[in-house]
């Protein structure tokens, strides 16, 4: 009697725009590999891939996501979970469903409770991906947080210039704190499941700026094809990737293609080569982590 082979499951989120829809079709391409992408419905994803609905501006939809996926799934367990959906705004005017600030709630706290949901049912030596950037970090980006104020986060009380690109790095640095957190947790390395901060780098032709005015679009890829060339010359960071590679490199991370050596979560694209620097001090803070994790889930809900 032949020998069936158990599907791979990946769970992801970010899939129908950018760099995740590149990711995506690489990972859909593989054999025996089952992929459920949460989307609002725009956008397109590979065939064979499952779209259940997933608007991360609300949590209410979060949870009913996750259920959705939970249900699908019956006995089958998650082998890959990728959280890679993001967004940036020009200010921190937009509000949540809950009436938290716009970017901190998608990027973050949507994210940081699917894993919570998700989690208990994902595979042993499953892999949790959560796209972070370098930006969390002040060495790469001055604007980056200095301090974690995550309820000045959630309801800010100034905007002003820069206050969009703040809240984004913001964010990341969160996310960044997230996938700490879970990397050391005694049960996560107990069920062998690696954790992995991944930074696509700076990457031009992406939808995070989708939000923004075209004014503030127009000035932004100005930005990027001038002075950032310049600065990238000195900083390789600051040179610019194509959503290809940039979505090519997420997958060989999501299918295990490419991982941190031992004892390292963070994977960061520099020039289209996978780096594996250190986070910024502030994110390798076990106060901020602990922190972090115990604030975001009471804004969630969970106890």
């Amino acid at each position: 009697m032949d020998q069936v082979t158990p599907q791979r499951v990946v769970v992801m989120t970010g899939a129908t725009a950018g760099l995740g829809a590149h990711a995506v079709r690489h990972i859909a391409a593989q054999p025996d590999t089952r992929v459920i992408v949460g989307a609002r419905g725009s956008g397109t994803v590979p065939p064979g891939a499952e779209v259940v609905p997933l608007d991360l501006a609300s949590l209410d939809s979060v949870r009913a996501f996750a259920d959705a996926v939970v249900r699908q799934l019956g006995d089958a367990r998650i082998d890959v979970l990728v959280l890679n959906a993001g967004m940036q705004t020009g200010g921190v005017e937009g509000r949540s469903a809950e009436g938290y600030e716009l970017t901190f709630a998608v990027n973050h706290l949507a994210h940081y409770l699917l894993a919570r949901l998700l989690m208990p049912h994902m595979a042993d030596h499953g892999r949790l991906v959560i796209t972070t950037s370098e930006t969390h970090d002040p060495a790469v980006t001055p604007l980056a947080p200095k301090s974690l104020e995550l309820r000045e986060l959630a309801h800010p009380s100034k905007s002003g210039f820069g206050a969009g690109v703040r809240a984004y790095s913001a964010s990341k640095l969160c996310n960044m704190l997230t996938a700490q957190s879970y990397a050391a947790q005694e049960d996560i390395k107990g069920r062998k499941i690696t954790v992995i901060a991944f930074s696509p780098g700076l990457t031009g032709g992406t939808s995070l700026g989708r939000d923004s005015s075209r004014a503030r679009r127009v000035f932004v890829t100005v930005l990027m094809r001038t002075v950032f060339r310049v600065v990238g010359l000195f900083r390789p960071e600051y040179v610019m990737g194509t959503p290809e590679r940039s979505g090519e490199a997420l997958s060989e991370v999501a299918l295990g293609h490419v991982t941190p050596p031992p004892g390292r979560i963070y994977i960061s694209l520099v020039k289209g080569e996978p780096k594996f620097p250190d986070p910024s001090e502030l994110a390798r803070s076990q106060e901020a982590q602990d922190r972090a994790w115990r604030e975001s889930a009471a804004m969630v809900g969970i106890t």
